[in-house]
C-alpha cells in the first residue's frame, strides 16, 4: 500500500482541473467514480473523493457511501468545487449534510470552481436564475457569502480555480505521522 487514488467526478470542468493539478503532485491513480466497480480499494494507502457541489450535495460521494466498509481503514478525504468563495461554516454545514453516520471523520477540503452559465444545462442555469431573483429580493445586508457570489457572477465567466486551495490536501495526504481513522 504505497499509492493514492483520487476518485472524481466533474459536471463542468472544475474538478477535473483541480484533479489534473493533484495529479502532477501526487504519485496517485486516478478514476472517475463512474469506473469505481473496477477498482480494488485495498491497494491503496489513501484515497481523495473529488466532486462539484450542486444544492448541497457533493457530486460522486455515492461511491464512498456503497464502499465505506472496503475505505475505513485506508486514509480518506473529500475535495469538493463550488463557485462561492470559501466560508468555514458553509463548508461545515455541506460536510454535515454529507458526511454523516461513520463518515463524519473524513476531513472535507474545498476549491472554488468555475462559473460559466452559458456552458451548464438548462436545469442548473434554470435553477441557478430561480435562485439569483430570489437571493436579489432580500436585504443585501443580510446575504451570506455565497449569496454576494452568485449575485455578482450574474452573465459572467468566471474561473476562480487556483492550486492554492490544494494546500491544505496535499498537506493532509502527505503527511506520514497521521494514520487513516478506523472505525469499527
Amino acid at each position: 500500500m504505497s499509492m493514492g487514488l483520487i476518485l472524481y467526478r466533474s459536471k463542468y470542468g472544475a474538478t477535473k482541473k483541480y484533479v489534473d493539478m493533484l495529479r502532477d503532485e501526487l504519485d496517485c491513480d486516478v478514476m472517475e467514480s463512474r469506473d469505481h466497480s473496477k477498482i480494488d480499494f485495498e491497494k491503496y494507502r489513501w484515497i481523495i473523493f473529488a466532486g462539484g457541489i450542486y444544492a448541497s450535495g457533493i457530486s460522486g460521494l455515492d461511491v464512498l457511501r456503497k464502499n465505506y466498509k472496503c475505505l475505513k481503514s485506508r486514509r480518506v478525504a473529500v475535495f469538493c468545487v463550488g463557485a462561492s468563495p470559501f466560508d468555514e461554516q458553509t463548508i461545515l454545514e455541506i460536510k454535515n449534510r454529507n458526511l454523516q453516520g461513520d463518515l463524519t471523520y473524513i476531513p472535507v477540503f474545498y476549491g472554488r470552481g468555475i462559473w460559466n452559465e452559458s456552458e451548464m444545462n438548462l436545469i442548473d442555469r434554470t435553477l441557478c436564475k430561480m435562485l439569483q431573483k430570489s437571493i436579489a429580493k432580500k436585504d443585501p445586508n443580510l446575504h451570506e457569502p455565497w449569496m454576494k457570489a452568485l449575485i455578482s457572477a450574474v452573465g459572467q465567466n468566471c474561473d476562480w480555480t487556483d492550486p492554492k486551495y490544494l494546500i491544505p490536501l496535499m498537506e493532509y495526504i502527505k503527511t506520514e505521522n497521521v494514520e487513516p481513522i478506523n472505525v469499527e
